[in-house]
């Protein structure tokens, strides 16, 4: 029922969905382009749409109640970023503990433009030993979905030119808010 709605919902907006759903049950999904409060809604959209139950992180100011609590309920996991904690550690932990996960990172950080994307994505998929898979909202031909997962090689370069050219032709809802597709110690 979920997914049918979502689907219909994503149609009568103009949107279309793209690739197919991921068949594994762990990865770090991708999130991007991130440029708009838009990107929110409709990434939990088309997650109903494919019938994928994810969780998301997002910092813990937006977690008061009585919006927090719908916030959980919809996969959502405040994070502390002023506090000395080892979010990666922490997520890694948590693929070692369930069995079926799928924890959406938006690489940006932020809907603003940045010059390079946060690592932790990596890092979690890395040390957790679960693949990357790549999602997006490209509001310019307004379709999403899902591309091939990566399983992380540890070569850091190679490993993001793939994300690179994968996100090479897609437009957030503000392009020039979506910065390079790199690391910081790239």
């Amino acid at each position: 029922m979920k997914q049918r709605f979502a689907r219909w919902l994503l149609r009568r907006a103009g949107w279309q969905l793209e690739g197919v759903r991921p068949a594994i049950d762990r990865y770090v999904l991708i999130a991007a382009p991130h440029t708009s409060n838009w990107d929110f809604p409709l990434m939990l959209a088309f997650a109903a749409a494919f019938d994928i139950k994810v969780t998301w992180m997002a910092k813990h100011s937006l977690f008061f109640p009585p919006v927090g609590w719908a916030m959980r309920a919809l996969g959502g996991m405040p994070i502390v970023r002023h506090e000395n904690r080892n979010v990666v550690d922490g997520m890694v932990d948590m693929f070692g503990r369930v069995g079926r996960l799928v924890l959406v990172v938006p690489t940006e950080g932020t809907r603003e433009l940045t010059s390079y994307w946060k690592s932790g994505f990596y890092h979690i998929a890395r040390q957790a030993g679960v693949p990357i898979v790549p999602s997006f909202l490209d509001f310019g031909r307004k379709r999403g979905g899902f591309g091939p997962a990566l399983q992380v090689s540890g070569d850091t370069r190679a490993d993001m030119q793939y994300f690179r050219d994968f996100y090479a032709d897609m437009a957030g809802k503000f392009p020039a808010k979506f910065g390079p597709v790199r690391l910081r110690d790239e």
